[in-house]
């Protein structure tokens, strides 16, 4: 055979393969995953999925940089494809080309960090975060993007987002991001110089099996059995749908009912409380109230004020408030983290006594006026005035009858994996950042297996290895009705998780609010987030943690304690002695003891109330006086050296 007819007949063989490869894709109504739109972030140096749905049987191609890799739409109506690594960098367009061409612009190729958690999570810069003013109005960050998954809840893992948009870091799109991802990713952005983006995923007041999906979740007996009861038919328990459902109604009917009502004038025989505070946290009979509580406070304006707009601030409302002066409404605004400020008209202003009158709705957890007493005033040409608004308020819960007492707070095992991390696979990330626990304090004990146990769930599922996952240790608190053993077990069990492969811990025991279970400095919080990240996720050799407990020796009547991630060293304030600690002996009796630094990574314990030591705790209380940091400035995390069991405060 001539070589004339062998490539011919090579030719004739490869036509139908080049022909398939070149013919133009067919699918049609072809849908992009919701997580692919303008402005998205693709992660860098791995294999990226891209994914979504069409009419079955069509083909369809997706192209960036240059890369263009082709599918078939499977018979489910699903497709995906798979582009290849590659390095930081864009912007990019990505084309999706079916019988009609979808062109998403923008596109950078970085890295993706997916936040998590409840509230502190969930925090908003807007939430009066400090320096939040000028926090928002710098946030001009075009290479940070961002993308907040709405809340949902499922009891089946669904595979799509209600909504949902990348948007590019800017003081109109940060605002209502979560404080502590930004603060991160902030960070993260400026140390290492790539587009970074920021998968918000977060839901206040939930605990962490709710997070975690059910194949997982069931290998705990607890879970397994509520779970089982929650499918049974003969069950009877209501659906966070039918008890969300339960509550619209029963709002709607206050509402009905306020249209028709006059706004109470004479609040004197009412009781007596002082805000700005959650009822819960207040020396009334509110403990654990939800529903609708009327407070009414009269204030005094000077003369020449008389006739002159007013800005009314009220600080942070839990949840819903509608608010009068003089019997004229001046606002309303539904959310526990965002601050109220009302415009009070001058034609309602008077010289002399004026009364301000809030109508709060409060459908689970702490309920009222909080924050810091800082934030509630009267302001009048720029100025604030000198009318109290904060301090002595009357109350009344008995204005319109009962609420339906069932829990807002979506806390069945998997619900919220099923509809708000589900849906996020298999989008690649760099890692995982997770603050919460508060939730699950009472039931410490189980969160040394529940945490881990979702931590190696969430890295299953992604199928990318053990990606970095960093926490936040809970803060210092004063928590309502807990004893000493309640929070620092639940950070003892943080503490624990560290034995995992790929984690770290950022300690937030020494910026906390005792008053608050929301403090405000967010910034420290991402700042050791950071930290953390560039030692377990970037390979960089800082010091990224406060001191841990290593070891202790017994030398005499003494205790020897070893840190490890010291830094230079240990550390305190010159002019301060060592507090925190307590020594106990054999009779389980802890009392205060001196702590004196030896060396670099060394503290000597004593009691004159202690003979014979076998056991130190320190800052074993859920908002304890510790001041023990490292040469970085980083707080040491409680600790104790024993493992003796304490009953767990019910919750």
């Amino acid at each position: 055979m001539s070589v004339r007819s062998l490539f011919a007949g090579v030719t004739s063989l490869l036509l139908p393969t080049l022909f398939t490869h070149c013919q133009s894709p067919t699918a049609t109504e072809v849908q992009p995953h919701q997580l692919f739109t303008d402005n998205a972030v693709l992660q860098r140096d791995l294999s990226i999925p891209v994914w979504g749905t069409a009419n079955p049987g069509g083909t369809l191609e997706v192209e960036i940089n240059g890369h263009i890799e082709r599918t078939e739409v499977s018979q489910d109506g699903n497709w995906q494809v798979n582009l290849p690594e590659m390095e930081a960098g864009g912007p990019y367009e990505l084309r999706i080309r079916g019988e009609e061409e979808a062109v998403l612009e923008n596109i950078m190729i970085g890295d993706v960090w997916l936040a998590s958690g409840q509230s502190n999570m969930e925090w908003p810069l807007s939430g009066q975060i400090d320096d939040y003013e000028n926090e928002i109005a710098n946030a001009n960050y075009p290479n940070i993007r961002l993308f907040t998954v709405h809340r949902n809840t499922s009891i089946e893992p669904l595979t799509q987002l209600d909504s949902g948009q990348w948007n590019e870091c800017s003081p109109e799109t940060v605002a209502n991001l979560s404080a502590v991802a930004y603060f991160f990713g902030r960070e993260i952005h400026q140390e290492q110089d790539v587009p970074i983006g920021l998968l918000h995923s977060s839901w206040g007041g939930t605990p962490a099996e709710a997070w975690t999906s059910e194949a997982s979740v069931r290998q705990i007996k607890d879970f397994s059995t509520l779970l089982d009861s929650i499918r049974s038919a003969e069950s009877g328990s209501l659906s966070f749908a039918e008890k969300q459902k339960l509550q619209e109604e029963a709002i709607a009917q206050a509402d009905e009912r306020l249209a028709r009502m006059a706004i109470p004038q004479d609040a004197k025989d009412w009781e007596t409380m002082s805000l700005p505070t959650l009822w819960e946290n207040a020396d009334t009979p509110l403990e654990g109230y939800d529903g609708y509580v009327w407070f009414q406070k009269t204030f005094t304006v000077p003369n020449s004020y008389e006739s002159q707009p007013l800005t009314l601030y009220l600080g942070m409302i839990d949840d819903v408030d509608i608010t009068w002066v003089n019997g004229q409404k001046v606002g309303e605004t539904k959310g526990y983290n965002v601050s109220r400020v009302y415009e009070v008209p001058p034609q309602v202003v008077k010289g002399g006594e004026n009364t301000i009158t809030v109508r709060v709705l409060d459908t689970g957890g702490g309920g009222g006026l909080y924050g810091p007493e800082e934030e509630m005033y009267l302001e009048g040409n720029g100025q604030k005035l000198s009318a109290e608004i904060s301090g002595s308020w009357k109350y009344d819960e008995t204005q319109e009858g009962e609420f339906p007492e069932v829990s807002m707070f979506p806390s069945e095992p998997a619900i919220l994996y099923n509809a708000m991390i589900n849906p996020l696979l298999p989008y690649v990330i760099k890692g995982a950042i997770w603050y919460q626990g508060e939730s699950n304090a009472s039931r410490a004990a189980q969160y040394q297996t529940l945490f881990p146990l979702m931590i190696d769930d969430w890295r299953s599922q992604w199928n990318i290895g053990d990606f970095p996952f960093l926490f936040v240790q809970l803060a210092n608190f004063n928590a309502p009705g807990s004893g000493p053993e309640d929070w620092p077990r639940l950070r003892e069990a943080q503490l624990m998780t560290l034995g995992l492969p790929n984690t770290g811990m950022a300690v937030s025991i020494d910026i906390g609010d005792a008053t608050d279970i929301h403090p405000r400095n967010k910034q420290d919080v991402g700042y050791r987030l950071a930290l953390a990240a560039r030692k377990v996720a970037y390979g960089e050799d800082n010091v990224y943690s406060g001191p841990i407990y290593e070891s202790m020796r017994v030398a005499g009547d003494s205790v020897v304690l070893t840190f490890e991630q010291v830094g230079e060293g240990l550390f305190k304030m010159p002019d301060e002695k060592l507090r925190g600690f307590e020594v106990a002996g054999e009779d389980r009796q802890f009392y205060s003891a001196q702590a004196t630094i030896i060396s670099n990574t060394e503290i000597s314990i004593k009691s004159p109330s202690v003979n014979q030591p076998v056991a130190v705790r320190y800052g074993w209380y859920s908002n304890p006086d510790v001041n023990l940091y490292n040469s970085e400035g980083l707080p040491a995390s409680p600790f104790r050296t024993d493992d003796w069991e304490e009953p767990e405060v019910e919750s």
